[in-house]
């Protein structure tokens, strides 16, 4: 190859200052050696590079030409010698954040305009999963880092589960279920003869994960807690939800809770990440988000949107 960065840097020290003698000033080198650079570059490639005619040497329509491009191509490698430095010193070149289905993503914009502040040149990927999926995504390394991990955490070689906080859910019906009149408390079995509403689990590899649903139950499966909601509200299918979304249905008389005995109605939360593999940039988000009240952030981010 005839182009070096070396004589990029002649070429570019050239154009900026003006004259051979100025440039070897500035890059510490005689001017005998950047002509012989740059006169040994325009035989190898057969194009002059500047015009000698006039008491100045100017640069010609191809010697503009690969001082611009070169320009890009110096810039391009600095940026690559940061970046080497930086992953040397532990700030990963891409992060994978997922992000569970109970956390809004307004809970997290204003960590993601302080982390592109730092200008690491980490390129943050963010993605969203549900139930057991989350946990799932850890060990299939789709994720380096879990918000809003649910249930109990699996066996993943390394983990580090951090609870950060958890959520009461509430079983309710929309009015006109035939759930709604039945006295109550409601028994299991009983639940368990009613189409039952759930949120599709995005595992590949852990068994999913289902909250309040039973073996043989009829189950009709959307993809977000806001369509789990809507379902609800139209009667089309019973469920548990979180105790914050339901409070306005509630209050407005869309949705009736009833109580079901022997129902789990608290879910614990984690961020989780796995030990063995903590860079800078996963070690900066835990900090941000590692805190045993996050998910009193996401239930008033949840009631402030409805």
């Amino acid at each position: 190859m005839n182009l070096s960065f070396e004589v990029l840097q002649v070429l570019d020290a050239i154009d900026r200052t003006g004259t051979f003698a100025s440039a070897a000033e500035t890059l510490h080198k005689v001017p005998s050696s950047l002509t012989y650079l740059v006169q040994k570059l325009e035989l190898d490639l057969g194009v002059k590079l500047f015009d000698r005619s006039g008491r100045r040497s100017v640069l010609t329509h191809a010697g503009r030409v690969v001082v611009e491009e070169g320009r890009r191509l110096l810039e391009a490698a600095e940026d690559l010698e940061c970046k080497a430095k930086r992953i040397q010193h532990g700030w990963e070149s891409d992060l994978h954040v997922a992000v569970d289905e109970i956390i809004p993503f307004d809970l997290l914009w204003d960590h993601v305009g302080t982390f592109y502040k730092l200008k690491l040149d980490t390129r943050l990927h963010l993605s969203k999963e549900v139930l057991g999926g989350s946990w799932d995504a850890l060990l299939t390394r789709r994720a380096d880092l879990v918000v809003g991990a649910a249930g109990d955490p699996p066996l993943i070689p390394n983990l580090v589960a951090k609870s950060i906080g958890s959520l009461r859910h509430v079983f309710v019906v929309a009015p006109d279920h035939p759930l709604a009149s039945m006295p109550g408390p409601l028994t299991l079995d009983i639940v368990a003869r009613h189409r039952v509403v759930a949120i599709g689990d995005t595992s590949r590899k852990l068994a999913p994960r289902t909250i309040a649903i039973a073996a043989n139950q009829e189950v009709m499966t959307v993809p977000t807690l806001e369509a789990k909601l809507a379902a609800q509200i139209r009667g089309l299918a019973a469920g548990t939800i979180p105790e914050c979304l339901a409070a306005e249905p509630l209050a407005r008389g869309e949705l009736v809770q009833k109580e079901v005995l022997g129902m789990r109605d608290i879910t614990h939360f984690y961020l989780a990440w796995r030990g063995d593999e903590t860079g800078k940039a996963l070690r900066w988000w835990v900090e941000q988000l590692g805190r045993p009240d996050l998910i009193d952030e996401v239930v008033q981010q949840r009631m402030l949107h409805g």
